[in-house]
């Protein structure tokens, strides 16, 4: 299978398929309607496991059933499946917010979050929900990957400000620029929250997160005095 067909499955798995259905269901999609036996035979999976995947696609919303002289199968398209996921998911988020028990969990205590992909969505979500302030240290390399939650801090009129490695520069944003980051990255919101560790290629990639006073004070701490160190190298110059 090419790269691109096993990126589209994998990314199928996010939309609630297993992979064989999803694998049954970019076969759809490629050729248009048929029978379980025709998916069987093109896919390469036994004529049970077949029906069994069309019928849970069909469950699923992913396709269609075809009353003809022999039961046939059509995709739903793409983007009416996936926008119908998104939705349904965003409308069960809604739900969920509204009736969430009462005894919430505190943010307390220290989180260790691992993989690159976790990571960067934590930096995402804390850039997203900051209320009022948002301090970013990274190499500028990553910078472009939090472009939009930045815009959005901008446009929110929310003060942000980034220390980095290489010159960069976003309208609305106070840039300072120190020495080589390497691959850490620390964020801090609000003065609660703080994530602060080795993130990118060929990294760790392992942060720890808290909302603990003592961490989120000694975080601040450091910043201000890199920024202090900044100020007073750039006056030298």
């Amino acid at each position: 299978m090419p790269m691109e067909q096993k990126q589209f499955v994998e990314y199928l798995l996010h939309f609630g398929l297993t992979r064989q259905e999803a694998s049954v269901y970019m076969e759809l999609l490629l050729k248009g309607k048929q029978t379980g036996y025709e998916i069987a035979k093109e896919t390469g999976i036994s004529r049970s496991n077949a029906y069994g995947a069309l019928a849970a696609l069909v469950e699923k919303g992913a396709a269609y059933l075809v009353e003809e002289s022999a039961k046939k199968y059509i995709p739903v398209m793409l983007e009416e499946f996936c926008g119908n996921c998104i939705r349904r998911m965003q409308e069960e988020k809604e739900w969920m917010t509204a009736n969430i028990p009462e005894k919430k969990i505190e943010d307390t205590g220290y989180i260790t979050i691992e993989g690159e992909q976790n990571i960067k969505d934590k930096v995402r979500n804390l850039l997203s929900h900051a209320e009022e302030r948002v301090y970013l240290a990274c190499t500028a390399a990553y910078l472009e990957e939090f472009r939009e939650e930045l815009e959005n801090l901008v446009s929110e009129k929310k003060k942000t400000v980034v220390i980095t490695d290489a010159p960069w520069s976003m309208e609305g944003v106070l840039v300072y620029t120190t020495k080589k980051r390497e691959r850490q990255i620390g964020v801090i919101a609000d003065s609660k929250h703080v994530i602060s560790g080795e993130y990118g290629g060929d990294s760790m990639n392992t942060c720890l997160y808290s909302g603990q006073k003592n961490f989120v004070m000694l975080f601040k701490t450091a910043l201000a005095n890199e920024i202090k160190l900044i100020k007073l190298q750039e006056g030298e110059k």
